[in-house]
């Protein structure tokens, strides 16, 4: 069974960066298959940015500020996050889309 485990959340000001880090296990497929998705409290989950249709995708709330990329045969993905908004706050997850994986979420808390 794949699982992912994210790390990297935390509290940052207005303005900061942080970096993301989603690791699947060994069984996961050497193919860059992963995408960041995010909750904030109230709202549904939605997605940040990732693989989707074959190809990188931003929602448009980030673009331009996101970046996610891969390392070792695509089990590892990290999202880079500049310029970081209160808007932003929320629980990110990591999401392995060839099995259905989620991560169990990792905070992110921007103040003002």
């Amino acid at each position: 069974q794949v699982t992912v485990v994210e790390s990297g959340g935390g509290l940052v000001q207005s303005g900061g960066s942080l970096r993301l880090s989603c690791a699947a296990s060994e069984d996961a497929l050497a193919i860059a298959s992963m995408q960041w998705h995010r909750q904030a409290p109230g709202k549904q989950r939605e997605f940040v940015a990732g693989v989707a249709d074959g190809t990188i995708k931003y929602a448009d709330s980030v673009q331009g500020r996101f970046t996610v990329s891969f390392e070792r045969a695509g089990r590892v993905s990290n999202l880079q996050m500049n310029n970081l908004q209160p808007a932003d706050t929320a629980v990110y997850y990591c999401y392995e889309s060839v099995f259905g994986a989620w991560g169990q979420g990792t905070q992110v808390t921007v103040s003002s």
